[in-house]
């Protein structure tokens, strides 16, 4: 099934109206799809380099919104559709031990979802669950998901097809390592 639904969103990559499809597809990710816009947006950059930066604001701009509703199901219907939807992604038994600590690290658990392979609609949704502050949600969001929709579309205009390999097998890992890093540096930045 999941290769199935991989298949059709790339086919929608090439679609005459492809950009609302991005929307569309970036949008639900962010609360409830399993595939994450890169999969359409990589083939479009590669077809169109000129339109890199228009497809990564779409994308952007698109699932900050789909956030909100993750943020929406999390605060206003967590019983009903956010439980489900997380125990679905095998978050189920994580979810008490979580709450109690993910508004200490709300910045940056939305951060490192919103940049690396980890699911963002698992923070979307825990964020409006544990009433995580909206301005930070929504700031947080907004340069996440701009850091990770940017950096792809820069990449794909500057080397084009070549380094698409990279961005589907190592840019996540790269991402992640980034994030440990900084975190790294700042931690030993509070300890000196």
């Amino acid at each position: 099934m999941m290769k199935r639904l991989y298949d059709r969103v790339m086919e929608l990559a090439g679609h005459p109206q492809a950009l609302w499809w991005l929307a569309l597809v970036s949008f639900i990710e962010s609360s409830v799809f399993p595939i994450p816009p890169d999969v359409m947006m990589i083939p479009m950059i590669i077809a169109r380099p000129t339109r890199a930066w228009l497809i990564a604001l779409v994308a952007l701009v698109a699932s900050v919104a789909g956030g909100l509703l993750g943020y929406a199901i999390g605060a206003l219907a967590f019983e009903t559709i956010g439980q489900p939807i997380l125990s679905s992604l095998g978050k189920g038994d994580a979810m008490a031990e979580f709450n109690t600590r993910f508004n200490d690290f709300g910045f940056w658990a939305v951060l490192v979802a919103g940049v690396t392979p980890f699911p963002y609609k698992v923070i979307t949704i825990m964020s409006g669950w544990t009433a995580m502050p909206l301005g930070t949600f929504i700031a947080t969001s907004i340069l996440a998901r701009a850091l990770r929709f940017f950096v792809v579309a820069g990449l794909l205009r500057v080397f084009g097809a070549p380094i698409r390999e990279f961005i589907e097998r190592r840019l996540g890992l790269v991402f992640t390592l980034f994030i440990v890093v900084l975190i790294g540096g700042f931690a030993l930045v509070k300890y000196l």
